[in-house]
């Protein structure tokens, strides 16, 4: 995802609704205007920062798995209702669960971008500052995702149960 988009998104258009999901045929759209709108993210980030593309690159990578894959084909949520609980729960349950080898360092490069895209939401007026910050806020809780992918490892006998209900989906 390096390339810059022919079509960027004008996020002056954008509205909450046109990520609601009712249906299969909602979600199929929705997906395809959450990668429209990480490209566009991309190349405003590549022509108004300092960040290398290489670097923006793996933050968009972050972005699409954390959206595309929990948010919005497993949750079905709207990705610009988003509280800090999608945050924790994606990141303390359903990536740790859903990795053949959960690691604190691929899940902080996840959670850098998710953090950098929500800011870049609020500075679209997308999404509100006190969201943004929320969701940076709990995408900054390394040591307790740390201590969760350990305790996932540590878990014995019917232990699974009592890990899963400390965040559960």
């Amino acid at each position: 995802m390096t390339e810059t988009p022919q079509n960027p998104l004008d996020l002056s258009r954008v509205t909450p609704e046109q990520f609601d999901i009712t249906s299969l045929d909602d979600e199929m759209r929705v997906d395809a205007l959450c990668i429209t709108m990480i490209r566009t993210f991309f190349s405003i980030m590549t022509q108004q920062t300092d960040l290398e593309p290489a670097d923006i690159g793996r933050f968009c990578h972050g972005i699409d798995y954390f959206l595309r894959e929990f948010v919005i084909a497993e949750c079905r949520d709207n990705l610009l209702q988003l509280d800090g609980s999608h945050v924790r729960r994606f990141a303390g349950h359903w990536y740790i669960v859903k990795n053949l080898e959960p690691n604190i360092g691929e899940l902080a490069l996840i959670l850098d971008g998710v953090a950098a895209f929500y800011s870049f939401l609020a500075s679209h007026d997308l999404v509100t500052s006190e969201q943004a910050d929320i969701i940076r806020t709990c995408c900054a809780e390394r040591d307790f995702y740390q201590q969760r992918i350990e305790d996932f490892w540590a878990i014995e006998g019917d232990g699974f149960l009592a890990w899963r209900d400390e965040v559960p989906l």
